[in-house]
């Protein structure tokens, strides 16, 4: 239903402007038809009056013409040769000829259209009727209708396009984790198969339990691969373990010889509980930290990870490390897909955190000011 929205939204849209175009035509017709309707009559009462001998023809048939003048809704005011109007109708306030306002009336509808002098009447100053109006207004706004119409065609095609690309990486990230399950059992059976022969050498029993670890992990990742493209789950997430456990499986993995990194955990008094889907989150958590352990490597430094409930009644984890820091000029390019500083980076970790924080947990994730380093704040709704 989502992805056939933008379609039916569009659909709308195509009947609406059809619609209004029929309408805005068949009254177009039938004000074209009362007009005609209308200077016919005038006709047969000016013969009608050429014709009748009476003295009272003339007048009456002024009357006629000055009521039939009055149904086309053209604004009219004749003035005589000194410029004083003498005669007014269908002006948009009502007033005599002698109001001020009748003569400075005359030019808004010298602005519409040229004044006709007639020598025996005076000069005629004439405005456009409602109908008029219509044509020159209506038209625009249906051609400014029908260029959203274009405009929302082409935003549909795109969102349709990027959809279609989303459920095919998501489909092949799924079918990928499928793969994955098949291999991993054979090598959680070829790590027990060890661990029983290895009891009585402690080297190979702590590889083993780091074998263990990494296998878990992969396991982890194998999940998250089905993760994608689901909607995210809202269950209780202690963001203080999840911290905990991202900061434990970096502080075994970092450099600590040369350009040693030292990872910090800092948790908050009270409970860190958040709703959400705990794998998205620590996908996102080990994706901005894994963004701070590049920016430290060659350098060597210290990477914190620290979490706290702020005064909003949020859960903030702020991950901050004190290395290079990222340039003024490319701080807001850091979440753009594709964007990497490094040579061999995808540019794809800090956008998909950012994806999975706000867009499936309400939260923000924000490069935070830092007077060292760079400081990214992952906040939660409490």
């Amino acid at each position: 239903m989502r992805r056939g929205a933008p379609v039916v939204l569009l659909g709308l849209l195509l009947a609406l402007v059809l619609g209004s175009y029929i309408v805005y035509s068949q009254r177009v017709v039938v004000e074209l038809r009362r007009d005609a309707s209308r200077s016919s009559r005038m006709h047969a009462q000016i013969l009608s009056a050429l014709a009748d001998p009476s003295p009272d023809a003339a007048n009456a048939a002024l009357l006629d013409l000055a009521n039939t003048i009055r149904e086309l809704g053209a604004p009219v005011i004749i003035t005589d040769t000194r410029g004083r109007p003498t005669w007014a109708i269908n002006l948009p306030f009502e007033a005599s000829v002698e109001d001020p306002r009748v003569a400075a009336h005359i030019a808004v509808l010298d602005r519409e259209n040229p004044p006709l002098v007639e020598p025996t009447i005076g000069t005629i100053h004439f405005g456009d009727s409602r109908l008029v109006k219509s044509l020159r207004f209506i038209p625009a706004l249906q051609a400014m209708l029908v260029a959203f119409v274009f405009l929302a065609g082409i935003y549909v095609l795109r969102t349709r396009g990027r959809a279609d690309r989303e459920r095919v990486w998501a489909g092949m990230a799924r079918e990928s984790a499928h793969q994955l399950a098949t291999p991993l059992s054979s090598l959680a059976g070829w790590i027990e198969l060890l661990a029983d022969r290895a009891e009585a050498d402690p080297t190979a029993a702590r590889a083993i339990e780091y074998m263990r670890g990494d296998l878990d992990r992969l396991e982890r990742v194998a999940h998250r691969f089905e993760r994608i493209g689901r909607p995210a789950k809202e269950a209780p997430v202690d963001v203080g373990e999840l911290a905990d456990r991202v900061a434990r499986y970096f502080q075994a993995r970092v450099p600590t010889l040369a350009h040693a990194v030292d990872v910090k955990l800092a948790l908050g008094q009270g409970p860190l509980v958040v709703k959400g889907d705990a794998v998205l989150l620590e996908w996102a958590l080990e994706a901005v930290a894994k963004n701070a352990i590049d920016a430290l490597a060659g350098h060597g430094g210290t990477l914190e990870i620290s979490a706290e409930r702020t005064a909003d009644d949020e859960v903030r984890i702020r991950v901050a490390d004190n290395g290079p820091g990222i340039p003024r000029e490319l701080r807001a390019r850091v979440f753009e897909p594709g964007f990497s500083t490094k040579e061999a980076g995808w540019g794809i970790g800090l956008s998909l955190a950012r994806r999975i924080v706000e867009e499936a947990h309400g939260g923000r994730l924000e490069l935070a000011p830092s007077s060292e380093g760079a400081t990214f704040d992952v906040i939660l709704p409490g």
